[in-house]
């Protein structure tokens, strides 16, 4: 039971808190939220996770379902179990399993709101996926998503506007600048065998179709041509692994290419490099190019809509177009040869990052929203 019936009490639910964007933004919100106003617990559907120890060290309680069908009467029993024990004033669900199951349990009768938060451009979702989010349309007070080009696609799947609240991802304020952090760059760059005067490009990321690395390598290929001391580094796991070292060897790249494979934290490796490229087909809003604009890195990505709300040409980063190898070699032989220039991108992105996309920001806009729906101007 709550401790504190004056304090607006909400309940998170997310599939997993592995280490991803969603899960990530969920710790930071829930971690976040001013204690005097709300009390909060987390559950996920399938398992814990990376994220969890933010959880624990801001003693928010939270338990695993323990998740294992697709459809899992046993999890949505559980779930509709601890809804009724915590008795909130609004549920905030994350993602489409846990935005089905939580709002399949919201009745007429029901005195909690429904959050649900969408954080892709869900291209990949099924038909009989899209029949589920129009179906519950009717059981959802409010849709949380965090870019403009999200909020179109849920619009066009027949999400009303006045549902759609659009809240940016936070980032934590890394511009720390390069220079403070030659230590680190020198020993990870002799760790890994890149040479110190190297120009390093960065991808960090799963590595999944949607990202479209094989155009980013075929991209190295051409740098290799042009330049001599171009180097690339991938850091992340996925499907496409094997896929992607393959190509490596064949474009011949072998010796200018590294996969670093999973990273709890990408800090150090964003002090690592010069530049970060994103050739995805589709995002929502990419945390790791957040990230790696907060820390003051030139970026060169593709011109998708998603990362044209982050990047804007020649201001605050390089665009692409998707696909196009070519031009992310020129994009980044651009960086090399004008490193005033690429300074000037890296250096307002940053303030970018720091002026409109702060974990603080994130967090008020997300209470306000809770106010508005629940009635309670101030808790």
């Amino acid at each position: 039971m709550p401790v504190n019936d004056s304090k607006l009490r909400i309940l998170y639910v997310i599939p997993t808190l592995d280490q991803s964007g969603a899960e990530k933004q969920l710790a930071l919100l829930a971690s976040g939220l001013p204690t005097r106003q709300f009390q909060s617990e987390v559950i996920a559907l399938n398992r814990g996770g990376y994220y969890e120890q933010i959880l624990q060290d801001s003693q928010i309680p939270f338990q695993s379902l323990g998740k294992r069908l697709r459809i899992d009467p046993v999890t949505h029993f559980r779930l509709k179990q601890q809804i009724s024990r915590f008795q909130p004033d609004i549920v905030h669900s994350w993602l489409f399993a846990a935005n089905t199951h939580c709002r399949l349990l919201k009745k007429r009768s029901s005195t909690w709101k429904s959050v649900v938060a969408e954080r892709c451009v869900d291209s990949w979702k099924a038909s009989w996926q899209k029949f589920c989010d129009r179906r519950l349309i009717s059981h959802t007070d409010a849709m949380v998503v965090n870019s403009q080009s999200v909020a179109r696609f849920y619009r066009e799947l027949g999400v009303p506007e006045s549902l759609i609240h659009v809240i940016n991802n936070g980032i934590a304020n890394i511009n720390s600048g390069l220079d403070s952090t030659e230590t680190t760059r020198s020993a990870v760059r002799d760790q890994w065998g890149i040479p110190q005067d190297a120009f390093v490009v960065l991808s960090v990321g799963r590595l999944a179709p949607q990202k479209r690395l094989n155009t980013l390598l075929w991209a190295m290929h051409m740098l290799s041509l042009a330049e001599k001391n171009v180097y690339a580094v991938f850091a992340g796991e996925g499907p496409d692994r094997a896929e992607l070292l393959e190509l490596v060897k064949k474009y011949e790249i072998t010796d200018r290419v590294l996969f670093t494979g999973h990273v709890n934290d990408a800090g150090p490796i964003l002090k690592v490099a010069d530049a970060f490229w994103l050739g995805s087909s589709f995002e929502g809003q990419s945390n790791s190019l957040m990230e790696a604009m907060a820390a003051g890195l030139p970026v060169a990505v593709s011109d998708i809509p998603a990362n044209l709300e982050l990047v804007e040409h020649e201001q605050t980063g390089l665009v692409a177009a998707m696909g196009d190898s070519a031009s992310f070699a020129s994009a980044i032989r651009r960086l090399i040869r004008e490193p005033e220039f690429a300074a000037q991108l890296g250096n307002t992105a940053a303030q970018k990052m720091a002026d409109e996309y702060s974990i603080d920001q994130m967090i008020s806009k997300h209470v306000e929203l809770y106010q508005r729906i629940t009635g309670n101007s101030e808790s």
